[in-house]
């Protein structure tokens, strides 16, 4: 059984949901649009400032996309109404972040600098405080694409166990390791 899927997704003010005909949802807010491809199978049904996601039958492939395509749904209509915000931290001596345009530059503790291309959905910033680690903030409408850059610009250099160096999310807790003990 799905609750996920059983659970209505309340339409907020100024939002407005389309359902064409090959299952094509397209959802319009105050900060944006986005659309997405629904299978066929599933039936969106909207009522009274209420969607509901209804799956025809019981088969675990139906209950597996009746809880994917709600959530799916919501993020999209959350996206247009509010927008989604991710913070990335740089631990690190030395670790730095720029932004020029849409293309931000990242100083990782290489020989060299990583110029890293922003999608034209998302606005990025970067802001370093004396005595604090640089955060990058990427602010968007689409999770799935924010959630996918964000996981690209942590790869650029994860973080290590011993010391706790490299990008991570704000407020995410690294299990460290303890060093080498001296010999007695």
């Amino acid at each position: 059984m799905s609750r996920i899927g059983k659970k209505p997704i309340d339409i907020p003010e100024g939002v407005t949901i389309e359902v064409s005909d090959h299952n094509l949802v397209t959802v319009k807010g105050p900060k944006g649009e986005l659309s997405q491809q629904v299978d066929p199978d599933i039936q969106i049904k909207i009522e009274d400032g209420v969607l509901n996601v209804v799956r025809p039958t019981e088969q675990k492939r139906h209950k597996a996309m009746h809880g994917l395509y709600r959530s799916l749904i919501n993020n999209m209509v959350e996206g247009v109404s509010n927008g989604f915000k991710k913070q990335l931290e740089l631990v690190g001596v030395g670790y730095k972040a720029d932004v020029k345009g849409k293309t931000l530059e990242l100083h990782l503790g290489h020989s060299h600098s990583i110029y890293f291309q922003i999608p034209e959905e998302l606005s990025v910033a970067a802001e370093t405080q004396k005595g604090k680690n640089p955060i990058i903030t990427l602010e968007g409408i689409d999770k799935q694409l924010i959630g996918h850059v964000a996981a690209k610009i942590k790869s650029l250099r994860k973080v290590e166990p011993y010391k706790g160096k490299g990008v991570r999310f704000v407020g995410e807790q690294i299990r460290r390791k303890a060093g080498k003990t001296a010999a007695k």
